[in-house]
Order: structure tokens, then C-alpha cells, then sequence
């Protein structure tokens, strides 16, 4: 089974709540991709047998917001806010930083799967820049050295 019974109950329940099933696309991607770690064809295929479209059409979705991705994640996100106030603030070095820090370039994976790296344009804290999430977990007001410890405290 792709996606888990109790994630094909949450998406039921999502689109029993708008006027056209369509409307909890959005919520279902979020589920499945909370339950793989990522949205992969196989994932695409079941969601557009759920919501009676073409799989392009899930893709198109996931291919357009950066909260999702169709390539497979490390157990980690940790993703730099790099829009204009956290850049303004250091945000490209912390991104350098980390790159330098992991071995890696945003957008990999470590090699022991642990962390993906990544920027996103706004993470919506622009008062407490430069910031990074970390899985669902915001830190803010950050320097290099504080961005290293936070993944070096990742398992």
C-alpha cells in the first residue's frame, strides 16, 4: 500500500470538507509527504487515482511549492531562509557555512542520509533573521557557528 490507511482517513476526512475534491490537494501532499519523506511517482500516481486527475497534474503541484519535493530527503530538513531580510542579516554565509560545515551543497543529502540542505525564499520571521527550520522547528537569529551546533546536534 503507498499511502498508510490512516493517511488515506486523513485525506478522506480533508476532502469531505471543501465542494470539490480538488480543494484538499494541498493538506493530502502534506500528509504523504510527512508519511514518506518525500512525493515519489508512486505516491503522485495513488494521490491522482484519489482526486480523479493525471499524475502530471500532482507533479505540477509539487513542482510549484518549495515545501515539497519529489526527490528523496534526508531524515533532516534543514532549510536557510534566504530572502532579503535574512540575507541582508547573513543568511548566504550561514548557507555557505553549512555547506562547508556538511560536505555538501544545498539541495544534497549528507551521504549518511541524515541532513538535506536547502534555502527557502520566506520562512515568515523576518524580525529574528537571518533564521533556518529545522524539520518544523524554527531557529532564529542565528551566526555561523550557532547553525553548525543545531546540526551537529541532529541524529
Amino acid at each position: 500500500m503507498v499511502i498508510s490507511a490512516e493517511t488515506r482517513a486523513f485525506i478522506d476526512a480533508q476532502i469531505a470538507r471543501y465542494p470539490h475534491k480538488r480543494g484538499a490537494l494541498l493538506a493530502a501532499l502534506h500528509a504523504v509527504q510527512k508519511e514518506r519523506g518525500w512525493i515519489d511517482p508512486e505516491a503522485m500516481g495513488a494521490l491522482a487515482e484519489i482526486f480523479e486527475i493525471r499524475p502530471v497534474e500532482v507533479m505540477e503541484v509539487v513542482s510549484f511549492y518549495n515545501m515539497f519535493s519529489a526527490e528523496k530527503q534526508g531524515r533532516h530538513q534543514v532549510r536557510v531562509c534566504t530572502n532579503l531580510p535574512c540575507s541582508l542579516r547573513g543568511a548566504r554565509e550561514l548557507v555557505h557555512a553549512l555547506e562547508r560545515h556538511l560536505g555538501i551543497a544545498a539541495g544534497e543529502t549528507t551521504p549518511d542520509g541524515r541532513i538535506t540542505l536547502g534555502h527557502e525564499e520566506c520562512l515568515g520571521a523576518c524580525a529574528w533573521a537571518p533564521m533556518m527550520r529545522v524539520d518544523e522547528t524554527y531557529h532564529e537569529d542565528l551566526d555561523a557557528e550557532q547553525a553548525c551546533q543545531i546540526v551537529d546536534a541532529l541524529k
